[in-house]
């Protein structure tokens, strides 16, 4: 067995150099009604966000439903139009332009929340995990494309026995691992992770996760992990994005997000999480109120109608500005306004 396809950019690659950058980005959909079906309004589900991804480090994105998590990965992977702001690939403006650049949209790929949904049933595995061998790397011999196949297969711990069967004779574990083996056949720097262990059972969960580490230390990989799982990130990742309504409230590294946090938000994200043993136990806060439209958001701070904490003048009128508590950790909330830190 030849030695596991490696990514050939690793010797190039500047740890402390960004390889995705993402500025003030802006999503909006249209809302269509009326007797002739025309635009009525706008639902702005991405609202100014910004980060920066390095090699070998998973940004979690995390948030209650319909905040806007998925967006930001489709818009980065040009499935959705952007409206504003800027995407970055190593320097390079990606923004609504990546499908015309057949060499960038290899280097980033993602992993959808359904495998079932990324398989056709009707083609076999290694027909699958060689399509993209096949069309954006040209490997046309058929030893050549099988044996290309099997190194994929044998990184995410599949056998060559799976070689030939179909979607269907696998589990959900598996069916992910074939998803992740074929994200991986184009030799990618960036791998969006939607909610990829949220339909399987715990066990396997564990087994993904430790799989996706082992793949990011060997192959310098940079994640984006999606997910409602707070324990799933606390496992995973590196830095942590809390969004709420289209916009981040806090964000920090892991001891910012879950042992030194500051937004009510957030608070109330972590207290929600099960506990599994008497030390993790935690007053629960209920918020009150119910979650804002992103079509028609509160003026000033998004969360303030279900926000617990004691309201500003400024709460209800203003859009808090980012504030830094460290140079890691940073948020959106008047109660840490620039003169108090």
């Amino acid at each position: 067995m030849t030695e596991s396809i490696s990514n050939p950019q690793i010797d190039e690659i500047d740890p402390n150099e960004p390889v995705l950058t993402v500025e003030n980005l802006e999503v909006e959909y249209p809302i269509i009604g009326g007797l002739f079906m025309r635009k009525v309004g706008t639902v702005r589900a991405v609202r100014g966000v910004s980060f920066e991804l390095y090699p070998n480090e998973t940004l979690g994105i995390v948030g209650e439903s319909g905040c806007g998590k998925t967006t930001i990965a489709k818009a980065i992977l040009n499935l959705v139009k952007t409206s504003g702001g800027s995407i970055r690939y190593r320097n390079e403006e990606i923004q609504n332009q990546l499908s015309k650049k057949r060499r960038i949209r290899q280097k980033i790929q993602m992993v959808f929340q359904d495998p079932d949904a990324s398989l056709n049933p009707r083609m076999k595995i290694v027909d699958i995990i060689g399509e993209p061998l096949k069309n954006l790397l040209g490997i046309k011999d058929k030893v050549e494309l099988r044996q290309r196949v099997l190194e994929l297969m044998t990184q995410v711990s599949l056998k060559a026995e799976h070689l030939d069967r179909y979607p269907h004779e696998f589990s959900g574990g598996q069916k992910q691992r074939i998803v992740i083996a074929k994200a991986l056949a184009c030799n990618p720097d960036v791998i969006v992770l939607d909610e990829p262990t949220s339909a399987l059972d715990v066990s396997v969960q564990a087994q993904i996760l430790n799989l996706l580490q082992e793949l990011q230390e060997k192959l310098h990989l940079a994640y984006i992990f999606i997910t409602h799982d707070l324990s799933v990130i606390h496992h995973i990742g590196h830095r942590i994005g809390v969004m709420y309504l289209g916009k981040f409230v806090e964000t920090g590294n892991i001891e910012d997000i879950f042992y030194n946090n500051q937004h009510p938000y957030t608070q109330a994200l972590l207290s929600a999480r099960p506990a599994v043993s008497k030390s993790e136990l935690q007053e629960k806060i209920i918020l009150e109120g119910e979650i804002p439209s992103p079509s028609n958001p509160p003026s000033g701070c998004s969360f303030h109608p279900r926000c617990q904490a004691k309201m500003l003048p400024e709460c209800n009128k203003k859009e808090p500005e980012e504030t830094a508590l460290s140079e890691s950790h940073h948020i959106w909330c008047w109660q840490f306004g620039r003169d108090e830190i």
